[in-house]
C-alpha cells in the first residue's frame, strides 16, 4: 500500500479535537458509533497511546452557580453529561498509525500530491498522476481526502458528491496545572460572544478549545487549484472568533482571565 500525502499534518487529522463519545447519536449511525469507540480503545493499547483516556464530560452555562471543572470559576454553571466519553490527540493518533503501517513493511509513503486519475479502457484502476512528475501505479484507489474528496471525485470521475467543508477557528492553551489537576471535557451553551465553545483538557495540561462560532462552509471551486481553500497549509484562524472565544472562556474562567493566553491559533 502507498499512502500519497500532499500536506502531513496540515489539517483536521492533526487540528481536531479528539473527542470520542460512545453513546452519543440517534438513527442508523448508533453502531458505528460504539464500534468507532471500543475500537479507539484498542488502537491505543495496541499502539501505546499517551494521549488517549477515558473521561467526565459537563455541560456548561454562563451563569453564576456550582461547577464541578475548578478551573472554571467565573460565571460558569454546570452539570454532568451520561454516556462513555473518551479523547485523543489526533497528531499522535495519526502519526502512530502510519509509523505502524510503515513498520509492518506493506506500506509507504510518498510526500506528493495526487492530481488526476489515470484508468484502463474498461474504467478500472490503471495508477494516480503526481504533481512532482510520473504516475503511481495501482490496481485499487482509496480517496480520503476529507473535505477535498468530493470535488475530487467529481473531477476524475465524474461522480458529483456533495460535500462541503466547515472552516473553523479553534485555539490552544498549553501547560495549565489546573486543567491537568482536574480534566473534564465541556460542551457550552451559545454564549453572548457567538460561541458554543466544546473544552477538551488533554494529558500534557494543554486545553483545546473549539466552537469559537462563525465558521465558514466551503465547497466547489474554493477547494479546487486556485481556490482559496485548495491548500490546506493556507487555512488560517479567524482573528475575531480568537478574540471571542478568548473573552468566551475568560468570562467562565477567573483563572484563565488572570494567568493565560492562547499559546495557538489555527484552524482547519
Amino acid at each position: 500500500m502507498t499512502i500519497v500525502e500532499r500536506s502531513p499534518g496540515a489539517s483536521a487529522s492533526y487540528k481536531a479535537g479528539g473527542f470520542l463519545a460512545r453513546e452519543w447519536g440517534s438513527g442508523p449511525t448508533v453502531q458505528l458509533h460504539q464500534k468507532s469507540f471500543d475500537l479507539h480503545v484498542e488502537i491505543a493499547q495496541e499502539l501505546g497511546l499517551h494521549s488517549f483516556r477515558k473521561l467526565s464530560v459537563l455541560s456548561v452555562s454562563q451563569s453564576k452557580g456550582s461547577s464541578a471543572a475548578s478551573w472554571l470559576d467565573g460565571h460558569a454553571r454546570t452539570c454532568e453529561l451520561d454516556g462513555a466519553a473518551a479523547q485523543v490527540t489526533p497528531s499522535e493518533l495519526t502519526t502512530k498509525m502510519i509509523d505502524y503501517a510503515v513498520s509492518q513493511g506493506k506500506t509507504r509513503v510518498i510526500q506528493d500530491t495526487a492530481v488526476g486519475y489515470v484508468g484502463h479502457e474498461d474504467g478500472s484502476v490503471k495508477g494516480v498522476k503526481l504533481e512532482q512528475g510520473g504516475v503511481l501505479e495501482a490496481n485499487k484507489l482509496v480517496v480520503a481526502l476529507g473535505t477535498w474528496s468530493g470535488v475530487v471525485c467529481e473531477d476524475w470521475f465524474g461522480k458529483p458528491i456533495p460535500m462541503e467543508g466547515i472552516k473553523s477557528t479553534s485555539i490552544v492553551y498549553e501547560a495549565i496545572d489546573e486543567v491537568k489537576k482536574d480534566p473534564k471535557a465541556c460542551f457550552c451553551d451559545e454564549d453572548q460572544f457567538s460561541c458554543h465553545l466544546e473544552l477538551y483538557p488533554r494529558p500534557d495540561g494543554s486545553l483545546y478549545i473549539c466552537g469559537c462560532g462563525g465558521s465558514d462552509y466551503v465547497s466547489g471551486d474554493r477547494l479546487r487549484a486556485g481556490g482559496d481553500c485548495f491548500d490546506p497549509n493556507n487555512i488560517k484562524a479567524d482573528p475575531a472568533r480568537v478574540e471571542a472565544a478568548t473573552n468566551s472562556i475568560n468570562y467562565m474562567s477567573r483563572t484563565f482571565r488572570s494567568k493565560y493566553t492562547p499559546d495557538v491559533s489555527q484552524a482547519c
